[in-house]
């Protein structure tokens, strides 16, 4: 820990990296989120309907699920630094097409493929795993996500200043796109995959991720289910038993394209996999996919109520205790704030005191501060309500830094996959708990994700293994390399 916190205004070798990434973050949430703080200028010179910002709200998270997973076997295949270069460099064109567009219609499909923009985050992951020891990886993590992460509410507190005095938020979103572009160049001439004669190691195959085992074969096909589910629900809200802006048929088909999608993955899923079932995997390249199902449900509970609590806090805060707009945006900014310190402190209390113990202080205290959450009306004193959110988001992004301190450490080669994996499931929350929203109270909400996290603290407890000591890796000439992880 003393020497990443010697060193962490250093701008060389491995902390260069670290910078230099979570800035690549920071500045694909800075793109992702350019039209949240700039809606309400949007909807008033494109006369666009309140169903129709629901849409654009609800695309811009769409596309993010599937871009995840994706993204996560492209950088484990052709690494970090190619892979966030290319993912800026696209993104900016996607601002720009934005910035231009003329009718709804060209706006929600330009918001629709900005989604992809949010599964930058994945990349980062790799790049941080493979230039920090596992005993500093948590910590680094940690930096690289909630410094990240701080580039949503960076757009807020920046957009609309750019709008008011540069000439309106065509030019405000423009601006996020030449951003983006411009550190695309610098990104890919200032990095490295690994550091130097360190082996970048790649999965064997492509397609889906490798599992060793029938057990974690299925246990996979299972996994896989609530990301397609969670973009059926997308569909859903958008259908004529909703916001009525697709009609019948188009959801059906929706429907129908998704259940293929996932036959055929399932069918990759095997042709990657078959082998299990006629040979034993040697022992030195086995992993427990199991690892990774129960880090999704924690990143779930909290990634996924952080993105779904930050999008309602602040409407909450101003009907709850009949305030101001602006006072409530101010008040419930404080939840997106504690970005900058608590995912750092998780993912350095899992170095410091281990992955699982960490973890499960941490989801008990979520679970806490949420089942206090739902207690909140009207009868509390404001500034009571505004420690006690703040108190359980620290909670919430501690957790993520948890979750992400040990996903590096279940397997080197599939870490981008298992990354991807588990940032989908923080998307599937958010559309699971907004969901719920739509149909109870604010207080029956943070009452329903308390529940959650005690289920997830549940998994963890019985099935989540502490990280042993060493992982193997075999070399691309069949020689082992043993990697620390404690």
């Amino acid at each position: 820990m003393s020497e990443v916190k010697l060193k962490l205004l250093s701008f060389t070798g491995k902390m260069k990296i670290l910078h230099l990434s979570w800035i690549a973050f920071f500045l694909s949430f800075y793109v992702w989120f350019n039209h949240a703080p700039l809606m309400a200028s949007i909807r008033e010179t494109m006369n666009l309907s309140t169903q129709e910002v629901k849409v654009l709200l609800i695309l811009n998270v769409a596309l993010t699920i599937p871009a995840r997973v994706v993204i996560g076997m492209l950088v484990d295949q052709y690494g970090p630094r190619r892979m966030y270069t290319l993912l800026l460099f696209i993104s900016s064109f996607l601002c720009f097409g934005f910035a231009i567009s003329t009718t709804f219609e060209q706006m929600a499909m330009m918001r629709f493929l900005l989604g992809f923009v949010g599964a930058g985050f994945v990349i980062g992951i790799r790049m941080v795993s493979e230039w920090f020891p596992a005993k500093q990886v948590g910590l680094a993590e940690g930096i690289y996500g909630g410094w990240g992460n701080f580039g949503s509410a960076a757009a807020a507190m920046s957009l609309p200043m750019v709008a008011m005095y540069f000439g309106g938020w065509r030019y405000a979103v423009g601006m996020t796109g030449v951003l983006s572009l411009i550190f695309s160049v610098i990104y890919y001439f200032s990095v490295s995959d690994t550091p130097k004669g360190s082996t970048y190691f790649k999965p064997k195959k492509n397609g889906a991720m490798e599992v060793t085992s029938v057990g974690d074969f299925y246990l996979y096909i299972i996994m896989n289910i609530p990301m397609y589910a969670a973009l059926a629900v997308l569909a859903w809200k958008l259908g004529p038993s909703n916001l009525g802006l697709i009609s019948e048929v188009i959801t059906n088909s929706i429907y129908g394209g998704l259940t293929a999608l996932y036959g055929f993955q399932t069918f990759r899923v095997y042709q990657i996999n078959k082998h299990v079932f006629t040979e034993t995997v040697p022992e030195i390249e086995k992993y427990k996919f199991k690892q990774v199902a129960i880090l999704d449900l924690a990143y779930l509970v909290t990634f996924g109520s952080e993105l779904a609590v930050v999008s309602m806090l602040p409407l909450f805060f101003k009907d709850t205790f009949e305030m101001s707009q602006a006072t409530a945006g101010l008040l419930a900014s404080g939840y997106a704030f504690m970005n900058l310190f608590a995912r750092p402190g998780g993912g350095l209390i899992s170095d410091k005191l281990g992955r699982k113990p960490t973890l499960i202080f941490l989801l008990v205290g979520l679970s806490i501060g949420y089942f206090i959450m739902g207690r909140i009306d009207s009868s509390w004193p404001v500034p009571l309500a505004v420690i006690v959110t703040m108190c359980c988001s620290f909670f919430v992004q501690s957790g993520e830094g948890a979750v992400f301190a040990m996903v590096p450490l279940v397997k080197r080669r599939l870490t981008g996959q298992v990354a991807g994996m588990a940032g989908a499931y923080g998307n599937v929350g958010a559309v699971t708990f907004l969901t719920v929203l739509s149909f109870v109270s604010p207080q029956v909400f943070f009452t329903v994700i308390g529940a959650a996290a005690i289920v997830s603290l549940g998994a963890v407890l019985l099935f989540l293994e502490e990280p042993e000591g060493t992982m193997s890796e075999v070399l691309p000439d069949g020689t082992v390399q043993m990697i620390e992880v404690t």
